[in-house]
This record gives structure tokens, C-alpha cells and sequence, in this order.
């Protein structure tokens, strides 16, 4: 009986690591299907965003800025590169918002009121929704933060940075899109 119950009890848990393993393969694949279009050239759709506003009941989706620029940074206020990014946003916005762009910021997995006080300490005045269970940023492959789709104004990504974003992506991936036409 003993060694029925051990058999039984093994095969559960080579069951369970091979679904694990299945859905990290799966993930991955996803995950990495918008670095891999944009490496190689392509605009593809976005996933479907449709979350709550940081400060507000009603909810947004990337349609709603549709003919911007759209730099969708993923953060948390727990993060310290998130910390360490801010001033960069908050020196960028004013420039993107006079070239019809914006930063489109998602807070992730954190408490809202730290959001909200975050966003006020580090004077980020750019549009901020919640993603209070990570679930979208899961679907755009975000696996750390901060992280960075930036959507053209026809709405497709085109760069992404999985990490803080600096000055030169800046300059090199987002100021040529605000030349574009809608």
C-alpha cells in the first residue's frame, strides 16, 4: 500500500513539473513573440489592454490613443529602477506630449495608494492605469521592472525595452515615430 501511495504521489509531482515546464514554454513563446517581430522589422498589434485608471473608477484602452506615440512603461512603486527611471519620464513627457505622444505608465502588481504617491513624489504627470494583477503585463512578456512597449500612432509596437529606458532609446526609438504620420 505504502509503495502505491509513493508511486502515485511521484508521478503527480513528474506531472506537475512537466505542465509547469509546458506552460513556460508556452509563455516564453509569447512572451518573446513581440521582441521577436520588432527584431525583425515588423509592427505587429499590441495585446488588448483595457484596465482602470490609476486615480479613477473607469477604465482606458490603448484605443483611446490612437494617432500618439504611446510609450507604455510598465513599473511598481516598490521598484528601484523604477525609482531611478522617473526623472528621465518626467523629462520626457512634456516633449512627447508637444510632438503627440505620450507616456502611457501601467502600475503593476503594487498598492495604489503607493502609486499614487509615487507618481506625486516623483512629479509624473503622464496618464497612469492599474494593472493591479499583473495580467497584462503578463500578455506583453514583461517579466521585470520597469519595462517599455512603445506603440506607433497606428497603433502597432514598435520597440520594445525590457528594462529601465535611457536617454539614447529615447532618441533612437521614439523620437523618430513622432515624424511619422498617423
Amino acid at each position: 500500500m505504502r509503495r502505491a501511495w509513493t508511486t502515485t504521489v511521484g508521478l503527480i509531482v513528474i506531472a506537475l513539473f512537466v505542465a509547469l515546464l509546458g506552460y513556460g514554454v508556452l509563455r516564453s513563446n509569447r512572451a518573446t513573440s513581440l521582441d521577436a517581430a520588432v527584431a525583425s522589422g515588423k509592427r505587429v498589434a499590441p495585446p488588448s489592454v483595457n484596465l482602470p485608471w490609476l486615480d479613477r473608477s473607469e477604465h482606458a484602452t490603448l484605443a483611446d490613443w490612437r494617432g500618439k506615440v504611446v510609450v507604455l512603461n510598465f513599473w511598481a512603486s516598490w521598484c528601484p529602477p523604477c525609482r531611478e527611471e522617473a526623472p528621465l519620464l518626467a523629462r520626457w513627457q512634456p516633449q512627447l506630449t508637444s510632438a503627440g505622444g505620450t507616456i502611457l505608465g501601467v502600475d503593476t502588481l503594487d498598492v495604489a495608494s503607493d502609486a499614487r504617491t509615487f507618481m506625486a513624489k516623483n512629479k509624473l504627470d503622464y496618464p497612469s492605469l492599474r494593472d493591479r494583477g499583473g495580467d497584462t503585463a503578463r500578455a506583453f512578456g514583461v517579466a521585470a521592472y520597469p519595462e517599455s512597449i512603445v506603440i506607433d500612432r497606428k497603433g502597432r509596437v514598435a520597440a520594445v525595452m525590457r528594462g529601465p529606458l535611457d536617454d539614447t532609446f529615447m532618441r533612437d526609438h521614439v523620437r523618430p515615430l513622432l515624424r511619422e504620420p498617423a
